[in-house]
């Protein structure tokens, strides 16, 4: 099993439990050094291959999963996987779905589903999490 990732590793969230995810924007050039062993792709239509393993989570732009449950599951397994794994979380740009998908991780993890999005503002990206329905998916994460 892979490594998981450095906490100066571009892009990376710790979450309490101490496990490390990166979070990335597609659009940007992969960064230098290790790859992920294991990814999650939140795009409107299917990503390219890669040369690691990846889920792909349809997930429109500015938008929700299309199967929350799906999305429960694969975020669900990403966690777990960062134990031992370099995960990697991606969308186009790297904030809205990104950010919304380590928030709810966050909650997975431990964090309280009205603090979270707060959480992955202060250790990720500012602006992450970027429409109100996003913000009450995470809210509503917590629920279920």
């Amino acid at each position: 099993m892979a490594e998981s990732w450095s906490p100066t590793d571009v892009g990376t969230i710790r979450f309490p439990s101490g496990v490390l995810v990166r979070g990335r924007g597609l659009r940007q050039p992969l960064p230098s050094g290790a790859t992920p062993s294991f990814a999650v792709y939140l795009l409107g239509k299917q990503p390219p291959p890669t040369e690691w393993e990846a889920r792909w989570l349809p997930w429109p732009d500015f938008r929700l999963p299309k199967d929350r449950e799906q999305a429960r599951n694969v975020l669900t397994e990403a966690l777990a996987r960062a134990k031992d794994e370099r995960v990697e979380i991606a969308c186009e740009g790297g904030l809205g779905r990104t950010g919304t998908a380590l928030a709810c991780m966050a909650v997975l993890d431990g964090v309280p589903a009205d603090q979270a999005v707060a959480y992955v503002r202060r250790n990720y990206r500012p602006r992450a999490v970027e429409t109100p329905w996003q913000r009450r998916f995470v809210r509503r994460f917590g629920d279920v």
